[in-house]
Formats: structure tokens, C-alpha cells, sequence
């Protein structure tokens, strides 16, 4: 790595611990709104258009498909104006779209709004917090992100209730009228708050007006295989994870576990947010690609145990702490990753173009998971999705090898 030394100084190195809470916290509500409460108000938006469950969750993964094809050129904007600037842009956007998807008068506005929020949502949540902690410290960036994801692990744990406890007070419209305004009244002054200091610290010296770049550990000659390999396994390990998630319930309930299946299900999500807080401890030792390869290892194995347990219920908790642990890790990955090996410069575009491969998997997974339980069973499919998981974890292997 080579950093320009002048003006630089020990303040400027640190971790930016306000910057982390700041996007931590425009993070839980950025999820929570544009992410994890549309599974709650679903039911009661299809109810009001006519449409079924399916045709209202099929809207949202052509939503989140959208996301993923946008999320190349959402990168380069990231790059050329500035993530900071571009998060403080994108809380306004977002806001709007909510508000338009709110009032919607008929379907096909309510279908845009839709579309156009997981879009703009390239805008707010991962992809350009990552971006933004990269260009304020990008040699502390790969920390930053670990203690922010530790934050906005909480997105679903608690939007999830509080999305429940809303809706059961307000139809699903007011509901995104107030998620509207959290969007503008909150989450956009925190991001033009971050802009601002970023600007007073460059008026008073304390941020260099050339940022120390970071310089990936990957040659000129290896970074077309170096991405290729990357993005393929962020790719597959998105399809595993997006098709066991929203299938997690439904697959343990017809394995057996009936009532059970819920309380399994719970375990997911306190184990992700464990595996980050360990990183967050003892994680430096580890290079970025061996917490790649960690997290690919231990989503395959979570399907794989699984799959041998027949359905037994320590088997189906192991299955669930191992896949929350995979997917904790896989976040830090999917930000650290990136940097070590590319560098800083370009990096919101090349984590965007990754992205999009991801995204657009995670979309189709459900689906196509849900075409292999009914063709033939649990059994198969099960089979056939730790078989992609260990393929994620053998292009990490490869890109091992490569360096």
C-alpha cells in the first residue's frame, strides 16, 4: 500500500467513529424501508390491487433485478461526485419514491414506484456506504465496514416488529408515507451532516486533500481473471443465501420441523450479527479473501448439515447458526474484499459492477429454488444448493492460487 504522506496525520488515519455511527444508523432505517418491510405490507398491497402474493413478491425481484443492472452506473456516479454527496442526494430520492409508491392511484405507478425505489436504493445502502467509507479512510476502511455492518445487522430484527406494530395501526400506504419521512427527516441531514464535516476537517487540514489510496495486492496482468473470480463467487454465494432466506421457513416446515420451524428460523439472524462482532475482535489477523473463503465455507456447510440431518432439530439449528455466521462474514467480505484486491481507486465502480451480477442472482434464486422443491423434493434442491455454495468457496480457493 503507499499513502502520500504529506498532511497526513495520526487524527486522519483513525477510524471515523462518528462517520461509522452516522451511516450505521441511515443504514438500519435504509433497510428497513426500502428492504425488509415490503415482506410485511405485501400481502395487504396485493389485497388492494388485486393481485396475489406471488404476482406482488414477482414485482419486487424484477425490483431488486433493476437494483442489480443499475448498480455498475450507480457506482460510477459513486466514484465521479463523491458517495458522501451521493447518499445525501439518494435519502432525498428515496424519499420521493416511497411517497410516490404511497400514493400510488393504480398499479402500473405503484409497479414504478417500486421499481424505481430498489433502484435508488443503490444510492443508501451498502454499495455507496461502503464507497463512502473508502474514500473518507481508505486505509482503515476495511475496519469501518466491520463495525458498520455489526450496526446495520439490527436492520430486520428491528423493522420487522416495528413494521408489524405500524401496520397494525396504519394501511401499508401510511406506513410508507412515514418511512417517506424517516427517509428525508432523518437519514438525509445524517448525510449531508457527514458532508458538511468532511468539509470543515479539509478547511482546518485534518482530512488530506489528496486521500492515502489504497493499492490492491493484485497485478495489472491478474486483475481481469482477479474480478472474474470475485464476482463469480459473490454471485453464487448471493443465490445461495437469497434462496435459503426466503425459503427458510417454508423449506424446514416441509422437512418436518412444523412449528419449530419459526424458532429455527429466529437463530439466523442473532448469529449473523455474533460472526460480525467476532470479526470486529480477532478479524485482523484474517486477510480479507480468507474471510471470503470462511463465509463460502460456511454457508455450503450449513446446507450441507441440513441436508444429512434429515430434518432433525439440532441439525436445522446448526443449519441456521451456520448459514447466519456465513452471511455475516459474506457482508464484511463483500466491502473488504473488493479493496484489498483492487485498491481504492475505481472502487465504487467495480464493487457496483459485482453487485449487479449479485443482486441479480439473489432476485432469481427464490424462484428457481422454488422450481427444484417442487420438481423433486427438498432433498435435490438442497443438494444442488450446497453444490453451488462449495463452488463459490472453490473460486475463492482459485483466487487464492492466483496471487
Amino acid at each position: 500500500m503507499s499513502v502520500a504522506a504529506s498532511g497526513l496525520n495520526i487524527q486522519a488515519e483513525g477510524l471515523p467513529k462518528l462517520i461509522i455511527a452516522i451511516l450505521g444508523l441511515t443504514q438500519i432505517v435504509g433497510y428497513g424501508t426500502l428492504y425488509y418491510s415490503f415482506s410485511i405490507l405485501a400481502p395487504d398491497m396485493g389485497r388492494e390491487f388485486g393481485w396475489s402474493d406471488d404476482v406482488v413478491f414477482g414485482l419486487f425481484s424484477a425490483a431488486l433485478m433493476a437494483g442489480g443492472f443499475a448498480s455498475a452506473w450507480i457506482g460510477k456516479l459513486l466514484d465521479r461526485f463523491g458517495a458522501s454527496r451521493m447518499m445525501a442526494w439518494g435519502s432525498v430520492v428515496s424519499a420521493m419514491l416511497l411517497a410516490l409508491t404511497a400514493l400510488a392511484p393504480n398499479p402500473v405507478v405503484f409497479g414504478v414506484g417500486v421499481v424505481a425505489s430498489e433502484v435508488a436504493a443503490g444510492l443508501v445502502l451498502y454499495q455507496a456506504a461502503f464507497a463512502a467509507l473508502v474514500e473518507i479512510a481508505p486505509r482503515v476502511a476495511g475496519r469501518s465496514i466491520t463495525y458498520l455492518t455489526l450496526m446495520a445487522g439490527f436492520a430486520s430484527s428491528l423493522f420487522w416488529p416495528f413494521t408489524t406494530w405500524l401496520h397494525g395501526n396504519l394501511d401499508w400506504r401510511e406506513v410508507y408515507l412515514l418511512f417517506a419521512a424517516l427517509n428525508l427527516g432523518l437519514c438525509a441531514p445524517a448525510h449531508l451532516f457527514v458532508v458538511l464535516r468532511r468539509r470543515a476537517e479539509a478547511a482546518r487540514g485534518d482530512v488530506r486533500s489528496g486521500p492515502a489510496k489504497v493499492i490492491g495486492v493484485l497485478k495489472d496482468q491478474q486483475r481481469a481473471m482477479g474480478y472474474r473470480l470475485a464476482a463469480a463467487a459473490f454471485t453464487l454465494q448471493g443465490f445461495t443465501l437469497s434462496a435459503m432466506l426466503v425459503h427458510m421457513v417454508p423449506l424446514l416446515t416441509a422437512l418436518g420441523l412444523g412449528a419449530a420451524a419459526v424458532s429455527i428460523g429466529v437463530l439466523f439472524g442473532p448469529s449473523q450479527v455474533l460472526s460480525r462482532l467476532i470479526n470486529m475482535v480477532f478479524g485482523a489477523r484474517l486477510s480479507p479473501l480468507t474471510l471470503s473463503l470462511l463465509s463460502g465455507l460456511f454457508m455450503a456447510s450449513a446446507v450441507v448439515v441440513l441436508l444429512v440431518s434429515g430434518g432433525g432439530l439440532i441439525g436445522a439449528g446448526l443449519f441456521a447458526i451456520c448459514l447466519g455466521i456465513g452471511s455475516g462474514i459474506n457482508s464484511i467480505a463483500a466491502g473488504a474484499l473488493p479493496l484489498w484486491l483492487f485498491g481504492s481507486d475505481g472502487y465504487g465502480e467495480i464493487t457496483g459492477r459485482m453487485s449487479g451480477w449479485r443482486l441479480g442472482a439473489s432476485a432469481a434464486a427464490p424462484y428457481v429454488f422454488s422450481l427444484l422443491m417442487h420438481w423433486s423434493g427438498p432433498t435435490l434442491a438442497l443438494g444442488v444448493m450446497a453444490g453451488i455454495g462449495f463452488l463459490a468457496a472453490g473460486c475463492f480457493l482459485q483466487l487464492k492460487r492466483l496471487l
